[in-house]
């Protein structure tokens, strides 16, 4: 953001200072729990709150039990492993389908475009809650309530929107011509889209399956009204362990998802900035 030029008028003063600290304050609101559980996930006791010892920075006062209770009770390690069979195959999905749509959608002979984007996005916008009471219902219906596939297809049904916001927001800058000559060169359509558009699109298409595992690896709603204890993910027993004994190991768990969340992220920053290099948008 640039300076505030030395003729700004006192409103602009004004306006230029407050705005900081409105977007500093927003920033502390979302980023201070997170802070929080970050220390409390290696408190030596039992409690949700810091110890006389781990105020006083006492290293006796901070242990690493959670974090072990974590890697060696049972009931953590299969949510673990559910959410590790779960999320990626629920992501593979999702980028496939997200990104034909968005393929689909973009081009120019398609009728009724923004009505299918809506229609295909909704799982985005519609409540969580009455998106799992619909796939419940329907679910049952078709015997995959109870599921690992009834549990993969819900998240990749979540995950899928997405990915074709991304991916349809990578093909905004593609050349078209590209496609066309390919073509004229006699390459196939399915030569063209490897060769041609899938490097091109590749950031977006990355970008979007990682949101998508995010969505997946994070989501206890849905997993709930379809899962059996079989299907239990890391949220659920998260969720779980709320409701039926306040354990920190919740903490440690958090902080690892945290973690996990935040090289997401600096992955898909990367990415967006490989992009924008791709398509012209910014220098080197």
């Amino acid at each position: 953001m640039s300076a505030l030029p030395p003729y700004a008028s006192p409103l602009q003063r004004t306006w230029y200072y407050s705005f900081r600290i409105i977007c500093g304050l927003i920033f502390f609101f979302l980023i201070f729990p997170i802070l929080v559980i970050l220390p409390l996930s290696f408190n030596a006791q039992d409690f949700f709150t810091f110890t006389k010892e781990m105020l006083a920075l006492d290293p006796a006062g901070y242990s690493f039990k959670h974090y072990q209770d974590f890697f060696t009770n049972p009931d953590w390690q299969q949510a673990l492993t559910n959410s590790v069979m779960i999320a990626p195959v629920a992501t593979v999905l999702a980028t496939s389908f997200g990104t034909l749509a968005a393929i689909g959608l973009s081009q120019s002979h398609v009728p009724y475009k923004p009505a299918i984007m809506a229609v295909l996005i909704s799982p985005m916008i519609v409540p969580l809650i009455i998106s799992a009471a619909g796939m419940y219902f329907f679910y049952s219906r078709i015997g995959l309530q109870g599921t690992y596939w009834g549990v993969v297809l819900a998240h990749a049904a979540l995950g899928t929107p997405f990915v074709i916001i991304t991916v349809t927001a990578t093909l905004v800058g593609f050349d078209r011509s590209l496609v066309r000559a390919a073509a004229n060169l006699g390459a196939n359509p399915v030569t063209t889209f490897f060769k041609v558009q899938m490097p091109l699109i590749v950031p977006g298409v990355v970008s979007g399956a990682l949101f998508a595992f995010i969505t997946s690896f994070d989501e206890v709603v849905v997993v709930l009204f379809l899962g059996s204890a079989g299907q239990k993910t890391l949220p659920w027993q998260m969720f779980t362990g709320l409701r039926e004994q306040i354990s920190p190991t919740i903490l440690a768990v958090a902080s690892l998802m945290v973690a996990i969340s935040i090289c997401l992220l600096t992955v898909l920053e990367l990415l967006r900035r490989r992009s924008e290099r791709l398509r012209g948008l910014s220098p080197g």
